[in-house]
């Protein structure tokens, strides 16, 4: 409850601040907050869990506890040794979003920024890509595909 309590108040904002002066800014200043935030949370988590790794698996385990991947409704993660896919099937903002008649959100630099700075506290080495996310065209059954590898490694 608490979580959802947090990304309605996360939305609540946005949606005040794109109403007052444009979806533009609103992302943008969206941006930055969860550019902080990212690494905040991975700073709390691994001193709450006492996760030490700074692998891509101990990151990703540290991400499944992120208030990002717990509100995923529908997610799928795939985790390899130098490698991991987590990929939102099923996207309850988005979904809320066309719900009020609202065009996609184009969450694409919030997300990527949030996942840099979170994947960064565990180790500067892990490379995160975006493969799709809005607003970028994805297909009915992806809303966003996020991919974590280790610089340097072929995989």
């Amino acid at each position: 409850m608490h979580l959802r309590n947090m990304w309605a108040v996360d939305g609540l904002y946005y949606l005040g601040i794109e109403e007052s002066i444009g979806t533009e800014v609103a992302t943008e200043i969206d941006r930055k907050v969860w550019d902080v935030m990212g690494r905040i949370e991975a700073q709390r988590i691994k001193k709450l869990f006492n996760i030490t790794g700074t692998d891509i698996k101990s990151m990703i385990k540290a991400l499944g506890y992120s208030g990002w991947a717990l509100d995923l409704e529908d997610k799928e993660i795939f985790v390899e040794k130098n490698k991991a896919i987590v990929r939102n099937t099923k996207c309850r903002v988005q979904n809320t979003r066309i719900k009020k008649g609202l065009i996609e959100f184009g969450c694409k630099p919030v997300r990527f920024g949030f996942l840099k700075a979170f994947a960064k506290e565990f180790n500067p080495n892990i490379v995160v890509t975006c493969n799709v996310c809005p607003p970028d065209n994805h297909p009915e059954d992806l809303w966003c595909e996020w991919e974590f590898k280790m610089k340097g490694n072929k995989i």
